[in-house]
């Protein structure tokens, strides 16, 4: 076994130090029902060779009750066996799924932009299955048949280590088998656990857009790809199995191989009196008792090996570097005034690829600054470096004067709030998901907050009010409802600055009207970041920025911008001029009819 194989179990062992009371109890168990076992064949020995042979009544009468006090304790260490293995099973299952899933809270977006969530799930929920099956039992019922191996050798060499030799070798093939078949198995896990990672995330991506699949009448094409990686699964876990079934039989064969070489050269020295018979009955049960561990040697191994894998695949994630680390000396941002400062700022994303190039800006505490371009100019990357989602691979982004970088990233955000263009609601109750970043609010803050972002009025309506559940996603409201309970969940919060992205693209002009007054609300007196496409959000910006491919072109106020006759006056001609002239005429004819 490889030193990278033997680390993985190591390091799953360690899931069981803290647990070390229980340990002792099951493996102590353990220890005794191995040696209370190996002791049956020496009491029938006595009784054969003492009773049976001598006719001594007495001997089997002793005999038979030292088997029924063996059986009532190994029964008792059996029970405890598996009642703290089976503890000790699901404890660690408990510690590494919150270890896991406490990382993936941890690592950062870039991580998340890459990673597939139904690949995730899969490794949070069968991985870590399969693995605490084996860190527990599958551990302890190993070491038992390991045990029960190295007595059985020890026990016979002590009866007679003219026979038991003969029986070394097939027992040395039958160690050597049970290795190679787990060295042989676990990769072709390892493939198999792949393959269901992509299995759900296949299933995932496809329910998640059940609407469009329907909408398209694709169901038949998302059945074919789910039966094709499907199949793939099925083929790898057929090889697995074949395998298995290679290796099956030879286990077997071993034993019913030493069974006859003691018979063959243990009989005629018993016949003769060499040995006695209870000696060589003692050496075929020694042989004997080996059967159901050597059998289930195979499901063991198998096991572990599935184990290995799974474990691999969940360390994989817990061993993801954090590409967003805060400083040992990071300092906490308190009363902040909300100035936020870019110099010289770029950023790389992936392999190379440059989304940003030399942005400088400062938004002083209060204004609002708009960011406007084409799709993949650079706005949201902009925002996603204020809380520190992603680090500037070149230049400072700062905040009241101090780099991000030396800021502790939890007090950082706990001063920023974010609304989304596709707001994001969890399944809960429409209270819960405004008070989602203020857990223990009073339900009055709550309630204001929902006033002030004009959805108190549609939350009264619901029989249930503020105790209605949204559903997963908020499936059961509309996108306006969604987007004003966002609001309220960022006016709760109370941050001290606030990024709104194209949070009003998605929804109808009556709805747009209603989100803009709960946004005028929100945005007093802080610092904010507005992303949209409609000018009407930003004209009244105290600075706007317009990008391009990374790059801010122009920048001002929306009168400055007009002015230059650059590309946001292009964008004011497309959207914006027909309507304001049209405007301006109205208001005229309207003045001149009341002096008339």
């Amino acid at each position: 076994m490889s030193s990278e194989r033997l680390g993985v179990y190591q390091r799953l062992a360690g899931y069981l130090r803290p647990y070390w009371r229980q340990m002792a109890l099951a493996y102590g168990a353990m220890l005794l029902a191995t040696l209370l076992n190996l002791m049956v064949p020496q009491v029938v020995k006595q009784a054969i060779d003492n009773g049976i042979t001598s006719g001594r009544a007495s001997a089997l009468l002793w005999a038979a009750a030292t088997i029924l006090v063996i059986a009532v304790v190994r029964g008792i260490m059996g029970f405890a066996q598996r009642y703290y293995g089976e503890w000790l099973s699901n404890r660690v299952g408990y510690d590494l799924r919150n270890h896991f899933y406490q990382r993936l809270q941890d690592l950062p977006f870039a991580f998340h932009d890459k990673a597939r969530i139904g690949d995730l799930m899969s490794r949070a929920t069968g991985d870590i299955s399969e693995t605490e099956r084996f860190t527990g039992v599958g551990l302890m019922d190993l070491l038992a048949t390991v045990l029960l191996l190295v007595g059985v050798v020890a026990a016979m060499l002590l009866e007679n280590s003219q026979l038991a030799l003969w029986v070394l070798v097939p027992l040395g093939m039958l160690v050597i088998a049970a290795l190679r078949f787990g060295a042989i198995i676990r990769p072709m896990f390892k493939k198999i656990q792949d393959q269901m990672g992509v299995l759900s995330s296949v299933m995932q991506e496809s329910l998640t857009g059940i609407g469009v699949v329907k909408a398209f009448a694709r169901e038949p094409h998302e059945f074919d790809k789910f039966d094709h990686d499907n199949n793939k699964w099925f083929e790898m876990r057929y090889k697995a199995i074949h395998l298995w079934a290679d290796y099956w039989p030879f286990f077997t064969f071993v034993l019913s191989a030493c069974i006859l070489l003691l018979l063959w050269f243990g009989g005629p020295q018993a016949i003769s009196g060499e040995v006695t018979v209870g000696t060589l009955f003692a050496l075929i049960s020694y042989v004997l008792m080996l059967n159901a561990p050597v059998l289930h040697m195979g499901f063991v191994v198998n096991l572990a090996a599935t184990a290995g894998a799974s474990a691999t695949r969940v360390f994989e994630i817990i061993d993801t570097p954090n590409e967003i680390d805060e400083a040992p000396d990071a300092i906490a941002l308190d009363n902040p005034r909300g100035e936020v400062r870019f110099e010289g700022v770029g950023f790389t994303y992936g392999q190379g690829r440059s989304i940003l190039h030399d942005v400088n800006f400062v938004a002083r505490p209060g204004q609002v600054v708009a960011l406007i371009g084409p799709t993949g100019s650079g706005k949201s990357t902009i925002t996603n470096l204020i809380p520190r989602f992603y680090d500037p691979t070149e230049g400072v982004v700062s905040v009241d004067g101090v780099d991000i970088r030396r800021l502790q990233i939890k007090s950082l955000r706990s001063h920023i709030g974010i609304v989304l263009q596709e707001p994001f609601l969890f399944d809960g109750t429409i209270a819960e998901n405004i008070a989602y970043g203020r857990p223990d609010a009073p339900e009055a803050e709550i309630i204001a907050a929902a006033t002030a972002a004009r959805a108190h009025h549609f939350i009264e309506t619901f029989p249930e009010g503020y105790r209605t559940r949204v559903g997963e996603r908020g499936v059961t409201l509309s996108g306006g409802q969604k987007q004003r309970i966002a609001i309220a969940r960022a006016l709760l919060y109370n941050p001290r600055i606030l990024i709104l992205d194209d949070s009003t693209s998605s929804v109808d002009t009556e709805t747009e009207h209603i989100i803009q007054q709960a946004l005028a609300v929100l945005m007093q007196g802080r610092t904010t970041f507005v992303i949209a496409q409609r000018l009407l959000t930003l004209k009244n910006a105290d600075q706007i920025l317009v990008l391009d491919q990374g790059r801010i072109i122009e920048r001002g106020t929306h009168d400055e911008l007009l002015a230059l006759g650059g590309h946001y006056r292009m964008i004011y001609d497309l959207q914006l001029r027909d309507q304001e002239e049209f405007l301006a005429l109205q208001q005229r004819q309207a003045t001149e009819m009341a002096v008339a």
